[in-house]
């Protein structure tokens, strides 16, 4: 069963400018980077092919840990329409905590005034036995936590240009 969350926002910035900002998965997820208390202590790293995940079928590979275990995944790039739209999936079976595999990505819709700004996920539980035994509690606050953060940092990043605060439009948790 796939597991969805998704969080929307609005930024005072054209789709562009966004989508230029976004693109880069170094800055998109620079949160997996930082250790942080998610990822208990850990962090993960990036490696990326020539298209730097910045062409459709692209390869971004992340390796890490987190509560002292290793992880690894490879992504690719399914669908990349700038100014608007980015997807990218796991190839292969992810070595996650609670999260198997899943498809991410953002939106950018021209709004007043801005842009809407839509990141989400949608997720299966990992099919270890940890991750079935912790993954319903775990993988929903881990989920909210990554797009959240994704969405935080472009405000943040927008906010520091001196455009004007940024403002949830919608956070929504479902099965697509």
């Amino acid at each position: 069963m796939r597991r969805s969350f998704e969080t929307v926002i609005h930024l005072s910035a054209l789709a562009e400018a966004i989508f230029a900002r976004l693109d880069d998965q170094t800055r998109l997820a620079a949160h997996m980077e930082r250790p942080s208390a998610m990822m208990g202590g850990g962090r993960m790293t990036y490696e990326f092919d020539a298209g730097r995940g910045q062409a459709v079928g692209s390869h971004i590979k992340m390796g890490g840990s987190a509560f002292g275990l290793s992880l690894f995944v490879d992504e690719v790039i399914t669908q990349r329409e700038p100014p608007r739209r980015k997807v990218w999936e796991t190839v292969g079976q992810p070595r996650l905590l609670v999260v198997g595999a899943y498809e991410m990505g953002f939106e950018i819709t021209p709004a007043d005034l801005g842009s809407d700004l839509r990141v989400w996920i949608a997720y299966a539980l990992a099919s270890h036995l940890l991750g079935q035994a912790l993954g319903p509690v775990l993988a929903p606050l881990y989920a909210k936590w990554c797009v959240g953060r994704m969405a935080s940092d472009a405000a943040a990043y927008f906010a520091q240009l001196g455009m004007a605060e940024p403002r949830v439009a919608a956070v929504r948790y479902g099965q697509p």
